[in-house]
């Protein structure tokens, strides 16, 4: 098949959003289908262009994966805030769907069979189908993140007539594409509340490579770089440090705890919000920082946590399936969460941790030391992660899954990716 991938993140970033879509990429070229990939220069999670890219360039490149695999990208201008908020965030992603508008057009003369276009931006859901349309491709929105409703839900913009409308917007964009799909059965629901129809919703999860993800059989060599003794255990963070993801919950954990002299709390990665929590944690011995690490880094790092720590705003827990969910769970550790009853999350992190309600400091320090204290119980829920990211979240299985519909809806074949 020819697959036209568009969206606003993609490799050399490898944090959230960009590493999926990259390895999408990769994987289809792999097995031997053509695809291009329309997307923006890197820039994310230091909103910052990377090094040998320009933020109002238009660039052609080549990216190459194993076995001889290659995409052709093209990279298009956008804006990027110094400070993002929530307006500014709309200009952002908006000056991206504006500058990609006519290299998606031009992408129609390729005749591609499918057009799968990342949510966020819906601001780009237009431009994909129309091209979908003109080459007589099928359109495949595939959302990572409920934009419009977690910006309402957050309160980056105003609920009443703006919010009435931009929903009604999203909705009309919804039911005319050939497939939805999104990464928690939560979210499926969601989208099937916006009417789009049942056949046409599918559920695609995030994935992990379970084979590059593992528990390892000695300590971490990041234990001896931060000078961790045999006896400290170490409550992880690893990911994107954001403004808006409730994150001043760790540094008040680590305040909570800072009598501990066998616990230290590791906050290792990159984003808006890093010097707003460096600030908060002056003062703490139990609080070291971390950089973004490398990709080839990311097992050591994983295998560094005793415990894996997932903060989240209450107000965004089921909008969003956090994608370093499937890093934690992959390595073989325990997981303390924030979460309310019955979302996604709490239902994953029901069998390898311990979810709390979100915002609650207490709880969530609590749930630290209930695992720091009972290797047993850390032990079982470490296996229980493991296991359920073999079973459930090894990429191979779920990218065959999205190969085998893609053709069936090329094919005009019936849907069934929501029995997976």
């Amino acid at each position: 098949m020819k697959i036209l991938i568009y969206g606003i993140n993609f490799a050399p970033d490898m944090v959230g959003i960009a590493k999926y879509t990259s390895e999408m990429s990769g994987w289809l070229s792999e097995r031997g289908h053509e695809v291009r990939v329309v997307t923006a220069p890197p820039y994310y999670p230091a909103w910052r262009v990377g090094e040998g890219y320009r933020a109002g360039q238009y660039r052609r490149e080549r990216s190459s994966w194993a076995n001889g695999a290659a995409a052709d990208v093209w990279r298009c201008p956008l804006w990027v805030p110094e400070h993002p908020s929530g307006v500014k965030r709309l200009l952002h992603l908006a000056s991206f769907a504006a500058s990609s508008f006519p290299v998606m057009l031009r992408q129609a003369a390729w005749r591609p069979d499918v057009v799968v276009v990342v949510e966020p931006t819906l601001f780009c859901a237009p431009a994909a189908l129309l091209a979908a349309r003109l080459s007589g491709a099928k359109a495949w929105l595939h959302i990572q993140d409920l934009e419009v409703d977690a910006a309402f839900d957050m309160g980056l913009l105003p609920k009443g007539r703006v919010s009435r409308a931009a929903l009604s917007f999203e909705r009309w964009l919804l039911r005319r594409f050939d497939r939805v799909s999104t990464i928690s059965e939560a979210m499926c629901d969601r989208v099937l509340s916006k009417g789009v129809d049942t056949e046409r919703v599918g559920l695609f999860p995030n994935w992990v490579d379970v084979r590059s993800i593992a528990p390892m059989p000695h300590p971490s060599p990041f234990r001896e770089e931060l000078g961790l003794g045999d006896d400290t255990r170490v409550a992880l963070y690893a990911g994107n440090l954001g403004e808006k993801q409730g994150l001043e919950l760790l540094v008040d954990a680590a305040q909570r705890l800072r009598d501990r002299r066998d616990l230290v709390f590791v906050i290792a990665g990159g984003g808006s919000g890093r010097q707003r929590l460096e600030n908060l944690a002056k003062g703490l011995p139990n609080v070291k920082f971390l950089p973004l690490q490398p990709l080839e880094r990311l097992n050591d790092l994983l295998n560094l946590a005793d415990v894996h720590l997932l903060p989240q705003r209450a107000d965004a827990a089921d909008l969003v399936m956090p994608s370093k969910l499937t890093g934690m769970v992959a390595s073989g550790r325990s997981v303390v969460a924030t979460a309310a009853p019955e979302t996604q999350v709490s239902k994953v992190v029901a069998d390898c941790g311990i979810a709390v309600p979100p915002g609650d400091g207490a709880a969530f320090a609590n749930a630290i030391v209930a695992l720091v204290d009972d290797a047993e119980r850390r032990a079982a829920f470490g296996a229980a992660a493991r296991s359920y990211a073999e079973s459930d979240l090894a990429q191979d299985a779920i990218m065959e899954r999205f190969e085998l519909e893609a053709d069936a809806l090329v094919g005009g074949t019936p849907h069934r990716a929501r029995e997976n």
